[in-house]
């Protein structure tokens, strides 16, 4: 019909633009005008409109149509028109529109006989050539387009009923499904109503489906965090799903059930589709979980504790036994002593790491933030593992102040951070320590880069590489790789676990990107503060510290380290003793027994285990009774300086040592 009404509209305009053409085509300007109206209202249908309203808007241009053209005819000799094939193509194509269309054909046949028989010129050729211009076109376009039009309803009807069985075969499955996990399933839209409930939401929450559907989430899942306040909206998991349409996960959110009992839950809330179509929420309860995760977690830390004691005063014994100044033994011995010691120093670190995984676990691990400056601080854990990775023939290359061998001095950069700087050392140190272990040969480089707010440490090696498969457990408790590089290389599995809890404690994160058998680059990204920042928590830091060394304080005094604190293989030679803190008491010079082996000028521990929890003073105080111990001995060695050899001072328990 589009194009049918650009013909009429070009007949129109042909005698206006060449006159000389003659007369025969011309169209009438009520015709053009009828097909200029069909013409748009065809593009405008076509373009505009919308598509679930096609029936009405076609008959709507196929009317407009039929009435363009029997005015055209009308005015053009009527039966005798030129343009009589175009009726009754009209009236055929009548049929694509059923008996519709026959209603406006029969109205205009009718209106054209009554004008004929008034005027009466009505006659038996006028009612045979209507019969085969109009009756008999639109009987035929009927049976064509009716039928075939009966034949593709069919087949629609049989596709929307099959899509519908399918539909509702999916539907049965997926209710039958969502009633069969679980975990507590709930479908909420965006404006928070609750669409669905499953039962186990329901057993859950005590709230039944036909009292929880069409409320809103809120008024079901009463929300509270861990101080046992109402969440804040900031914080809400499903509102947060709804307004960034991004998965969000938590296990730290408590619902309050309608009996008003509390149950701790683990939730995941996911976005259905598009923003503005709601969400899925997933939970269970993990109270039980948590209770004996809190309970393994104490009785871990209780056992480490209480094992660590006998550990170290193990390792000790072992330690005087290797030590030359000591016992004397057989190389023999000393062999199997040596795995001894070795096996005992590896079952403290696992005790130890065993102590500091539960106070992560717990929050016990202390904070205590200190302004450095990064480049230098790592510097100096990095030159301490230098001896190590040269024991295995690696290069370790710390970049910002990496020694050119020119003499020229190097710029570094300046990175300011505000964290605990006992944590940074201990990731830093545990990072490096793993690029060694696990790289046969190559390179170790360190290097530090910065933005305006982070400072990113990172540990590249040329080792062994870590499998794709294994990456995103690495950081979880005791998972070590086990393939046939690492079976070799002893680990707790704790270590990078450790490594994570300590970077999130800090304000940080850690990640790594590896590729198996050509290497890894582990990542420490930490907070970073302006140096301005950084002189203002100095000038405070440095006061506070002040202030408390000027404060007279009692600090209850902790029993001394076992003998592995004091003693080890490594003290065979004699070192130069500090001068003792005037504070610390003298204690009185230990009485002199035969036959018991002792060491001559042992040198003193500095450093206190990780798991006693002290405090700086404490540190102290410890360090200065050490210095006042080992002094002692060698004053005790130097009272007889012609005492026979195997005669040695008495040595005290490892129970009373430091006290």
């Amino acid at each position: 019909m589009f194009v049918l009404s650009l013909v009429i509209i070009a007949l129109y305009l042909w005698p206006l633009a060449l006159p000389s053409l003659g007369e025969t085509f011309s169209v009438d300007i009520l015709a053009g005008i009828g097909a200029g109206a069909s013409l748009v209202a065809s593009i405008v249908f076509y373009f505009l409109a919308p598509k679930e309203q096609g029936f009405i808007q076609g008959f709507t241009v196929y009317v407009l149509f039929l009435i363009t053209t029997i005015v055209l005819v009308l005015t053009s000799g009527a039966l005798d028109s030129p343009f009589i094939s175009l009726l009754m193509l009209a009236v055929f194509g009548g049929g694509i529109f059923s008996y519709a269309a026959a209603v406006p054909i029969g109205i205009a046949t009718g209106v054209f006989i009554a004008i004929e028989y008034l005027n009466k010129s009505f006659s038996l050729d006028t009612g045979v050539s209507l019969g085969l211009t109009v009756v008999i076109p639109l009987i035929l376009g009927l049976v064509i387009w009716h039928g075939h039009g009966e034949k593709q309803d069919d087949q629609e009807r049989k596709q929307v009923k099959q899509i519908a069985n399918q539909l509702s075969e999916v539907a049965n499955t997926s209710e039958v499904v969502i009633n069969a996990i679980g975990d507590g399933v709930m479908a909420v839209d965006v404006q928070g109503v609750v669409q669905l409930i499953n039962p186990a939401a329901q057993e859950l929450l005590g709230w039944a489906k036909q009292d929880s559907l069409m409320l809103n989430y809120k008024s079901i899942l009463k929300m509270v965090d861990v101080s046992n306040k109402d969440i804040d909206p900031s914080r809400d998991p499903i509102l947060q799903a709804l307004n960034t349409n991004q998965e969000i996960r938590s296990n730290d959110i408590t619902f309050i059930t309608k009996a008003e009992k509390k149950m701790l839950v683990s939730i995941v809330v996911s976005p259905i589709g598009d923003i503005g179509s709601g969400v899925i929420i997933v939970f269970r309860d993990i109270t039980k979980e948590k209770a004996e995760e809190r309970e393994q977690a104490e009785f871990i830390s209780t056992a480490s504790h209480e094992m660590r004691t006998p550990v170290a005063s193990i390792e000790g014994y072992l330690g005087l036994a290797l030590n030359p100044q000591t016992s004397q033994i057989d190389a023999k011995a000393r062999d199997f002593i040596t795995k001894a010691h070795e096996s005992a120093q590896h079952l403290g670190r696992l005790f130890q790491d065993l102590l500091d995984v539960s106070k992560a676990e717990d929050g016990r691990l202390s904070n205590l933030p200190k302004v450095i400056d990064i480049v230098p601080y790592i510097h100096d854990i990095v030159q301490g593992l230098i001896p190590k990775a040269e024991a295995k023939g690696l290069q370790l290359t710390y970049k910002p102040m990496a020694d050119t061998g020119s003499g020229q001095k190097q710029i570094a950069p300046i990175y300011y951070v505000n964290l605990d700087n006992d944590h940074i050392r201990e990731v830093t140190n545990n990072l490096v320590e793993n690029a060694i272990k696990y790289t046969p040969a190559g390179t170790v480089v360190v290097d530090i880069s910065g933005t305006d707010d982070t400072v990113t440490i990172s540990i590249q090696d040329s080792g062994i590489g870590i499998p794709a498969e294994d990456i995103p457990h690495l950081f979880q408790k005791f998972y070590r790789v086990d393939n046939v590089d690492t079976r070799q290389i002893g680990g707790t599995g704790l270590g990078l676990y450790l490594c994570r809890r300590l970077a999130e404690t800090m304000g940080g994160r850690l990640w790594l990107e590896s590729e198996y058998r050509k290497g890894s680059t582990f990542f420490l990204e930490l907070p970073r503060i302006d140096s301005s920042k950084a002189a203002e928590l100095k000038q405070q830091q440095e006061a506070a510290t002040a202030t408390q060394a000027t404060t007279p304080q009692v600090q209850p005094i902790e029993p001394g380290p076992s003998p592995a604190a004091v003693f080890s293989p490594a003290l065979a030679q004699t070192a130069p003793v500090p001068q003792m803190a005037a504070s610390a008491p003298q204690p009185a010079p230990q009485p002199l027994v035969q036959g018991t082996p002792q060491p001559a000028a042992v040198q003193p521990a500095t450093t206190v285990p990780r798991g006693e929890s002290l405090s700086r003073e404490q540190i102290a105080a410890h360090v200065a009774r050490l210095e006042a111990l080992a002094k002692n001995q060698q004053a005790a060695t130097a009272v007889r300086p012609g005492q026979p050899a195997g005669v040695a001072p008495a040595q005290a328990p490892p129970g009373q040592v430091g006290q």
